[in-house]
């Protein structure tokens, strides 16, 4: 039986809902089920979801999130209500993460709910550890805590670099 891989992509750079998104398109070209769930994205760039929401049926991309603005823009008022809607999203990533409803989830920006303190890192692990063994997980986010580090198969670090043109 194939094990499957949980994989992080993380750093300060751009690219990493841009990489998820290719490791599910990869993962699509070999008749693979790929589930996408989208943290703190908010309704804004309903362009961006648009285009995605192109690649269903085959690939499912769901945002829990109903404001327009950032989750750190918002009023705390409107934070606790995203809160609510985000906790929607962390219920349905456990019921898709230990059914197996398919054979790739990708959690993007997961790990900004743990630099909000939406989620703890103990709720993340307890949730990678229900996966069904043939699961792949892509996590996604800014910043990497090293609390879920022994859970993890692989660390994509994309970083921001300026290059010097001038020499």
């Amino acid at each position: 039986m194939n094990r499957g891989t949980i994989q992080v992509i993380c750093g300060e750079g751009k690219g990493k809902t841009s990489s998820a998104l290719g490791m599910g398109i990869e993962a699509l070209t070999k008749n693979r089920t790929v589930i996408m769930i989208q943290f703190l994205k908010g309704c804004q760039g309903r362009g961006s979801l648009e285009i995605m929401k192109r690649l269903e049926p085959e690939m499912k991309i769901f945002r829990f999130e109903k404001c327009d603005g950032l989750f750190e823009n918002l009023s705390m008022e409107r934070q606790e209500e995203e809160r609510m809607n985000i906790r929607n999203g962390l219920n349905f990533a456990r019921k898709v993460v230990s059914t197996g409803e398919c054979d790739m989830l990708i959690l993007d920006e997961i790990l900004g709910l743990l630099d909000q303190g939406i989620l703890e890192a103990e709720e993340l692990i307890k949730l990678l550890q229900s996966k069904v063994d043939e699961m792949e997980v892509v996590l996604t986010g800014k910043i990497f805590s090293k609390k879920i580090e022994p859970y993890v198969d692989s660390i994509l670090e994309i970083n921001h670099v300026k290059v010097d043109n001038t020499k």
